[in-house]
Formats: C-alpha cells, structure tokens, sequence
C-alpha cells in the first residue's frame, strides 16, 4: 500500500505561522522520511496591481519586487537551516505571480502529497488577501492540505 504521503510542501511568508508551518513540515518529514520542498511566492500580481492603480510607479514596483525577493531568499534560508539542523535537505523554491496559483503549481511540479500552510496571524496586514489565497488554494488544490495551528509545534520539532 502507497503511503498517505511522500513529498511535502510548505509555504513560506515570512511571517511568524509559516515559520510554524515550516517547523511543523519538518517534524512530520523527518517523522515519515518524506521529501520536503518550500515555495515563496513573490507576489507580483499585487505589484502589477499597484502599479495600474498609479499606486507604484514602475521603478518602485521593480524595486519592491526586488525586495520582496531577497526577503523570500532569506526566508528560505532560514528554513533550509531549520531542516539542515534535523538531518534533512530541502528543496528551496521561488516563484514570481500570484501567491494561491504559484503555490498550487509548484505542489504539482513538486508531485506533492501534502501541502502544509501556517494559520493566520491575528496581528498581521490585511486578512482578506489571506483568506482570498487560501480559499482559492483550498478549492483548487489536487493535493491534501494541512494547516498547522497545533500550540505545541515548537516541541514537535525541538524532538524530531
């Protein structure tokens, strides 16, 4: 019998439940011996959005892009070190458009099994934009999902 899972994605924001997801992600690859990739989307569709709107101009646009870019580097980074310090590797991923599409095509390229989100952070930016993309995520989805709320994540990975 196949297992429930073998390849495991987590998607990175930055913010302090993707670092728990990522944890969590972990935990449960080193726990099954899957394998373990994480996506960061530069959110690019925004900043096209933005720039339309007479929000950005093109230069501030490709200079926040830019930014957002290096952030999802450094972020992935982290990550990779948090992995690395539990024996496993992980493949690291940067993708350019709209954050629920780019994650969705990344778990499919990836053949991911189980696709692991952070819940929401209840003192971070606008929660529309974070319900939209995972709600779009959720209905689109040709994989499990698993969004990582448990309050002991931090021991789960401390022990993995």
């Amino acid at each position: 019998m196949k297992p429930f899972f073998a390849n495991i994605m987590v998607g990175v924001s930055g913010s302090e439940s993707s670092v728990m997801a990522a944890k969590y992600a972990i935990a449960m690859a080193k726990s099954y011996n899957c394998k373990l990739s994480a996506v960061y989307v530069v959110d690019t569709a925004t900043i096209r959005k933005l720039s339309h709107a007479k929000i950005f101009v093109k230069e501030e646009g490709r200079e926040y892009e830019d930014s957002l870019k290096l952030d999802g580097e450094n972020y992935l980074s982290f990550i990779e070190e948090l992995a690395v310090a539990k024996g496993l590797n992980i493949d690291k991923i940067i993708r350019n458009g709209a954050v629920f599409s780019e994650i969705l095509a990344a778990a499919e390229e990836k053949h991911a099994d189980l696709l692991i989100l952070g819940g929401w952070d209840r003192n971070r930016g606008p929660r529309e934009q974070v319900y939209t993309t995972y709600r779009e995520i959720m209905a689109n989805a040709k994989c499990s999902i698993l969004i990582a709320k448990d309050p002991n994540i931090d021991q789960m990975y401390k022990h993995a």
